[in-house]
């Protein structure tokens, strides 16, 4: 667990893949990567008909990027490499033939809102705010805000990308779209979650995954859209405003 851990399960038709990370979740490039890999993987697997996307604990959901590694990037190639991270995790959940549900039990920052944005059914307790803090540090979501936008709107991104040290409550990121329901405590959220999950494995695999063809629509670009947002954000993370700024928010 001390660089993290990705692990999955399968049992009745439903994969259960949870990540962890004990810098509060967050996301190093080996996470990001695995966490692609896993999901691609189960996404090609006929036996899974559902799947469910977590994070370690009861308290942070995902902390988004890794300041370790962002203070770590030297030049313009690794600075992309780290962050298509995320376009791999985002189209992994994109392409995947199963409904992803999402389980969001605490805060989620950055990448973390991302992963939210990027699976098609997400439940969340009510500690579950969220914050793309990007702009604070001299970057931008440049890779996430394809997926937040898609749910949210551009309206309602823009406002989490511009007031970036902002944080919004559950109950906003549910009238916006983000989660589709809230609960006050992490049972009832998992019963919630287990009862989808046993429902949808038990429906028609073609008849959801036509569904899914339908809910990504308009998205068969993002292979190519995504990694160019990497590529925005890998060269601003090598600038000298955004270093320092990185630098003063890890002193905190």
């Amino acid at each position: 667990m001390g660089n993290g851990s990705v692990v999955s399960s399968i049992g009745q038709g439903i994969a259960t893949i949870t990540f962890g990370h004990p810098q509060s979740n967050s996301l190093p490039g080996i996470i990001l990567n695995k966490l692609a890999e896993e999901i691609t993987s189960i996404g090609e697997n006929s036996e899974v008909r559902v799947i469910v996307l977590k994070s370690l604990g009861e308290k942070t959901f995902c902390a988004g990027a890794s300041f370790d590694e962002l203070v770590a990037i030297k030049d313009y190639e690794s600075g992309l490499e780290f962050f298509s991270g995320f376009a791999k995790v985002i189209n992994a959940c994109r392409t995947a033939k199963q409904l992803i549900i999402g389980r969001v039990q605490g805060k989620a920052v950055g990448g973390g809102v991302g992963i939210a944005a990027a699976v098609d059914y997400c439940f969340a307790t009510n500690q579950a705010d969220i914050k793309l803090s990007e702009l604070a540090v001299g970057i931008g979501p440049f890779v996430v805000g394809p997926a937040v936008a898609r749910k949210i709107g551009v309206s309602a991104m823009s406002e989490l990308a511009i007031n970036a040290t902002a944080w919004r409550s559950a109950e906003w990121a549910k009238n916006k779209g983000l989660y589709t329901e809230v609960f006050e405590r992490i049972e009832q959220m998992d019963e919630a979650v287990d009862g989808l999950a046993q429902r949808l494995s038990e429906s028609n695999p073609e008849a959801m995954n036509e569904l899914k063809h339908i809910f990504w629509q308009g998205t068969a670009n993002w292979d190519q859209l995504l990694i160019e947002r990497a590529g925005i954000s890998g060269r601003l993370v090598l600038s000298e405003f955004t270093r320092n700024a990185i630098h003063a928010f890890k002193s905190k």
